[in-house]
Formats: C-alpha cells, structure tokens, sequence
C-alpha cells in the first residue's frame, strides 16, 4: 500500500522556517524539529530527506514567500534612489520590530553557518544573492535615468552593495543594533552613490 500522509507538508515546512528562522539551523536538531512539528524523525525524512534537504526546503520556501516578494517591488519601483531608501527603512523596521523582531533574516542568516557551504543550501542562497542584487540594480538604473547617480558611479558593484548592506542590517538587527544606528550605515553608504542634488 502507498503511505499515506497523515499531514499537510507545506505547513510543516512553515513551522520548520519559523524554527530554523528563530532558532537559527545550527543550533536547531532535527529532535527540536520533531518536537516543534509533533512529527516523527521517520516522516520528516521520509517527506524532506535529512536535516541538509530539510533546510534547503526551508531557505527556498523564505525566499519565496518572504524575499522574492520585496525584491519585485523594490525592481517595480519608479522612484530611484527613494525606492532604495524605503527597501531599507521597510526592512530595519521588519528586523527592530513586530512578529519576527530581531531574527534576522533566515537566509542572511544561513551564510554564517556551516552548513551554508552544502551544495543544496549554497544553491538557495546564492539564488536569493542575485535576486537581491538584481532588484539593487533595477533600481539603480532607474536612478542614473533620472540623474540621482554620480555619473561615475559603477553601478554594477554599487548594487552588491547595497546587498552586502542589507545583510549587515540583518545581522547587526538580530545581535540587537538600534534601528538609528542602522539607518545612519544605510544613509551614508548612499549618500556616496548620488549626487549632491539628491542629498
């Protein structure tokens, strides 16, 4: 007879990317995710694989559902270097405060982690990198067409970063940096990207 699941994977992974988000994966053993998700070790390996393809499923449902969203807004938007400005502010505020206050980012997160250098996991992260990147980017572009940009401004390097800077706001946000302190880095590295009629 087939196995029948007697669960709803997808809110499995759910609780798994809350755990692993909160947790951190390092930290978080698949006994932690077995008494998170009340299942057995025999069905998460069963459903996900090991621990490895557990985290990989979990860093690849962030992106999607938490990342990619921001990133096609941030790409979307007409505004330039404001576009930019409020990526940062949405996201210092999302890291400082609510729901997941001072979790960081669960991908940014993943890089500072020994698993981080597993093919699955490195597949999903630098996936995530060039996605953001790419948003950074689109974005810059809109605002050398509208002469926000110092016009010797390299826009590819300018926008890895603006990446490296939002992992940093990530990070510093997860050890307990204060959301000013944050902004102030963010605003000075832009500062340096426009002219002086943008300051």
């Amino acid at each position: 007879m087939p196995d029948i699941k007697h669960f709803d994977p997808d809110a499995t992974l759910d609780q798994v990317v809350n755990l692993f988000w909160q947790r951190g994966t390092d930290s978080t053993g698949i006994a932690d995710v077995v008494q998170a998700t009340g299942l057995s070790r025999s069905s998460l390996y069963a459903t996900f694989g090991g621990k490895a393809q557990l985290q990989a499923a979990a860093l690849d449902r962030y992106l999607e559902r938490q990342s990619r969203p921001v990133f096609e807004a941030l790409a979307a938007d007409t505004r330039g270097v404001p576009a930019i400005v409020t990526f940062f502010e949405r996201l210092v505020a999302a890291r400082c405060a609510g729901e997941h206050a001072r979790w960081g980012c669960l991908v940014t997160n993943s890089h500072a982690t020994a698993s981080g250098g597993l093919p699955d996991i490195r597949e999903v992260l630098d996936r995530h990198h060039d996605a953001l990147r790419a948003a950074m980017r689109a974005a810059l572009e809109t605002a050398r067409a509208d002469g926000q940009l110092r016009a010797d401004l390299n826009v590819e390097a300018a926008a890895e970063a603006l990446t490296l800077q939002a992992y940093a706001v990530n990070l510093r946000s997860r050890a307990g940096a204060e959301p000013a302190v944050l902004l102030a880095g963010v605003h000075a590295v832009i500062d340096g990207f426009t002219t002086t009629e943008e300051r």
